[in-house]
Parts: C-alpha cells; structure tokens; sequence
C-alpha cells in the first residue's frame, strides 16, 4: 500500500512540473504575442484582428469541443488581442 502511494505521489509531482512548464510556456507566448502587436501598425492590428475573430467565428468544432472551452478561448483570444493597446 505504501508504494502505491509513493507511486501516485511520484505521478502527481511530475503532472505538476508538467502544468508549470506548460504555464511558463503559455506566458512566455503571451509576452511575445504582446510586443509583436504593441509593433504592430494600427491598420495591420486591425486587420489581424478581424481575421482571428472572423476565423474563429467561422470555425464549428460544437461536436469536439464543449461551449465553455469555446468561451474560455474567446476570452483569452480577446485579452490577448485588445489588451495590447491598452
């Protein structure tokens, strides 16, 4: 019983390290996608941003992905692309 108590423990603490590296990863991205917009001219911007949204809109994955991870990717998508300018 202990074992396999260690071992789940062992697991626990690699999924872990695996979220905070996945984490630093995504801000690293975040950071970077940050500093390509700010230099971005405000035409070029604009039309990047009506081509994610119009993308996105355009695209159905309703049998593949729930609703609530279509709004959460909606919401992040938008801190990302409007909070540049901010």
């Amino acid at each position: 019983m202990k074992n396999l108590i260690a071992e789940l423990l062992v697991k626990l603490a690699e999924k872990e390290e695996e979220a905070k590296e996945l984490t630093a990863q995504v801000e690293a991205l975040e950071i970077v996608m940050t500093a390509l917009l700010r230099h971005m001219e405000k035409k070029q911007f604009d039309a990047l941003v009506t081509d994610v949204e119009s993308a996105l809109d355009q695209a159905d994955p309703r049998p593949y992905v729930p609703e609530r991870d279509m709004e959460i990717l909606r919401q992040y998508l938008n801190k990302l692309l409007r909070h540049p300018r901010s």
